[in-house]
């Protein structure tokens, strides 16, 4: 498989065929993100010779093989038009795929209308993972996410109407130890207004050479220490409300999980049914009756 430049895949996606349709990403503009800083990778779509020869390859050598994931940093961006001939050649080449997924930031997500959306789901897109961070402007403006929490609920909502499995991922310690509380109440307030079929939370790992990161090492930005994380998982977690009912009016339960390689708590479980045992492992922890993932441990 040809790529360009390093990949970032979810890490649900590690079984699946990796398909780099762009390079980079096209905001770019997040403090505390190193994942396309590097200027050999500027954002750019591939050509249709680069995609062609790598479903070609897929299609050789992933024959058993059944999720393709589309990388990099937000795939939906491409035009409707490159999405459904790009879908269409998968399905024809890759007859054994039976999911497509991709990052979609909020703004690629509200370029589509809800037709748009249901077009690419009937073609096979059954995943849009989306990068809230935080449901709290001030926050959200600090960290040049370029979107506010109303801006994201609205892309969260055409997700959802579009019936494609949304996964939001959160960032805790986003708002260093002062803001802690207020990023956590009101990111599970916007966690429950979006009302995502998964939530992903993982913890801040300040890098080197982002604007944050720097922040860090010069001590104008303060992260909370483990205890600091995990109160503001926990306050984060009692303010997310977000139980749905399906379209055969059958209940179910947000998926959560806390168990990214950052996280000094390991947590999955379905929100609604196993909330309150999830608060009260949170608080276990805090009270040191159970042992945290150590620092040398932790890690993107």
């Amino acid at each position: 498989m040809n790529y360009d430049g390093d990949i970032i895949r979810p890490p649900s996606e590690a079984d699946s065929i990796i398909l780099q349709v762009t390079v980079g990403c096209s905001h770019n503009q997040c403090t505390f993100c190193g994942a396309y800083k590097d200027k050999k990778k500027k954002f750019r779509i591939r050509s249709e010779e680069e995609i062609d020869e790598n479903i070609a390859f897929a299609a050789r050598y992933c024959s058993r093989q059944h999720k393709v994931f589309l990388a990099d940093g937000d795939a939906l961006i491409l035009s409707q038009q490159r999405l459904v001939a790009l879908f269409g050649k998968i399905r024809r080449q890759l007859p054994r795929v039976r999911r497509i997924s991709l990052y979609g930031n909020a703004k690629a997500i509200r370029s589509k209308s809800l037709e748009q959306l249901q077009e690419l789901k009937r073609l096979g897109l059954n995943r849009i993972y989306m990068g809230l961070e935080s449901g709290d402007d001030t926050i959200l403006s600090r960290v040049r996410k370029g979107e506010t929490a109303a801006s994201m609920i609205d892309a969260a909502c055409r997700v959802r109407n579009a019936k494609i499995f949304l996964s939001a991922t959160v960032l805790l310690g986003l708002a260093g130890i002062e803001g802690s509380r207020q990023h956590a109440q009101a990111t599970g307030q916007t966690l429950s207004a979006m009302a995502p079929n998964q939530i992903a939370a993982l913890t801040l790992m300040p890098l080197a050479g982002t604007e944050l990161g720097d922040q860090v090492a010069n001590g104008t930005f303060h992260l909370p220490d483990a205890v600091g994380m995990l109160q503001e998982l926990k306050e984060m977690v009692e303010h997310i409300h977000c139980d749905t009912v399906n379209s055969e009016g059958v209940s179910w339960k947000t998926q959560f999980m806390a168990n990214h390689a950052s996280n000094y708590l390991p947590i999955t479980g379905r929100l609604g049914r196993d909330k309150e045992s999830i608060l009260a492992m949170i608080q276990q922890a805090i009270t040191g009756e159970i042992l945290l993932t150590p620092e040398r441990s932790r890690a993107l």
